[in-house]
């Protein structure tokens, strides 16, 4: 019993360690991408949010904004083979996260560049978010003219965010990342939070004009103004994240965007 129950546990700790190198490995190729990226010509698939233009090509994969911190935390990473992408050997990483609600995500690495080919957000229910995936790849990377900055959570936005709106219930695994003060072409104001799980964004809109709920949209109704939160969590988790908040001091959002605005190199 004893000599059974030993070897159980050495597989566990097997298992452990080999979960603690794949996530190892694939934040390594995420970090060195923040200088050095593959070129060539990409297919882009955007199935949500909805776009006028859900595929169409471009020469390098969009960013993934990814926070490496958050991705050990809420997502399980495991190494799961290897295929050919663009004519190179990619390892192909699947990205299962704690949250049940949450999209989980693949990412393909090149095995000699240790860089992102592709990768592939998929919603709860197995339907593609989104993908993007080489076709074909110029010869060598290219190297920045400067590095990226790494994306990370920010502890003070979360204590402030939550100051400015009790009753918040932010979604397992979510952290605020940035704020943005944007204006349309009409003239309307709003601030836009960022929120991250480490791969999957959300993003937490306040302003005095709402939008309509949808698949992916929950609103909020608070006098004459509203907040909206926007992603592919179930809509029952939107919901709840913001049924709890009985005020909505708009200019107090705004005074957030100055001290927490995204920098160009890190926006997810």
């Amino acid at each position: 019993m004893r000599r059974l129950l030993g070897r159980s546990l050495a597989l566990l700790t097997l298992a452990g360690s080999a979960g603690a190198a794949d996530v190892d490995t694939l934040i390594s190729a995420l970090k060195k991408s923040l200088g050095v990226e593959v070129r060539g010509a990409a297919v882009l698939e955007l199935v949500f949010p909805p776009s006028k233009t859900p595929i169409r090509q471009a020469r390098a994969l969009p960013r993934l904004g990814a926070v490496p911190g958050l991705i050990r935390r809420n997502f399980s990473v495991t190494l799961a083979g290897q295929e050919t992408l663009a004519g190179r050997t990619a390892n192909r990483y699947l990205l299962t996260p704690t949250n049940a609600g949450a999209a989980r995500w693949t990412i393909w690495i090149d095995s000699a560049w240790n860089l992102p080919l592709a990768y592939q957000e998929q919603m709860q229910d197995g339907t593609l978010a989104r993908r993007a995936a080489f076709i074909r790849v110029n010869p060598a990377p290219t190297r920045l003219p400067a590095p990226l900055a790494l994306t990370v959570s920010q502890p003070n936005l979360k204590k402030a965010l939550l100051s400015i709106l009790p009753g918040l219930k932010l979604p397992a695994g979510f952290e605020p990342l940035s704020v943005r003060f944007r204006r349309n072409a009409a003239g309307d104001s709003s601030s836009e939070v960022v929120l991250s799980d480490g791969l999957n964004v959300l993003a937490l809109i306040a302003a005095k004009r709402p939008v309509r709920a949808a698949p992916g949209v929950a609103v909020r109704r608070l006098n004459a103004s509203a907040l909206w939160l926007v992603g592919t969590l179930p809509q029952s988790d939107l919901e709840a994240a913001l049924e709890g908040i009985q005020t909505l001091d708009l200019g107090a959002i705004s005074t957030l965007t100055g001290t927490f605005a995204p920098s160009n190199a890190s926006e997810p």
